[in-house]
């Protein structure tokens, strides 16, 4: 569970970071833009079992499963999807460049903040418990007992690890 609000952090923060330069490239056609992502086009309404569950992104680690609920996290505008996270999922020390709103849907989710994974700097988030993390903060996440999060944010999804031998990317690479 942690390591889904850490990887929507991770694309919350990215998405911000991107839209904020194309802004300072050409604030009038970015404006546009921003203006239509964030216009919803179509009527959605979706029951817990209606929900899609697919493996998480290979930016997060193995384990767990994501449900893209709105939008595209691979494309520039909003987007709202749920990371269910086993019981002992790890998510690394890592940041976004764009801010990321985490709300806990169930089961009990940790979040803290800083350079190093520390379970004592943490704090316990049960059902309905929310965060916002701005773009750039370093944070970690993990999950006791399975836990289910929505993450809302701006693609397209971006985590970078404070470690890079955190990235679950790089272990594939080796």
């Amino acid at each position: 569970m942690k390591k889904i609000v850490v990887l929507f952090s991770i694309i919350v923060a990215a998405a911000a970071f991107m839209l904020a330069a194309e802004q300072k490239e050409n604030p009038k056609t970015a404006s546009k833009e921003t203006s239509k992502a964030a216009t919803t086009t179509e009527h959605k309404i979706f029951g817990p079992t209606e929900l899609t569950w697919g493996d998480a992104p290979p930016g997060l680690p193995a384990g767990g499963k994501m449900a893209v609920l709105d939008g595209d996290p691979n494309k520039k505008g909003s987007f709202t999807v749920r990371l269910q996270a086993p019981d002992g999922y790890k998510i690394a020390p890592h940041t976004h460049p764009t801010a990321e709103r985490l709300t806990v849907i169930s089961g009990t989710f940790h979040l803290g903040m800083g350079e190093k994974f520390d379970e004592a700097a943490g704090r316990e988030m049960g059902p309905g418990s929310f965060a916002v993390l701005p773009a750039g903060m370093k944070h970690f996440a993990w999950s006791t007992g399975e836990s289910v999060v929505q993450i809302d944010s701006e693609g397209p999804f971006e985590i970078k690890y404070v470690n890079p031998a955190d990235d679950p990317r790089n272990a594939k690479k080796q």
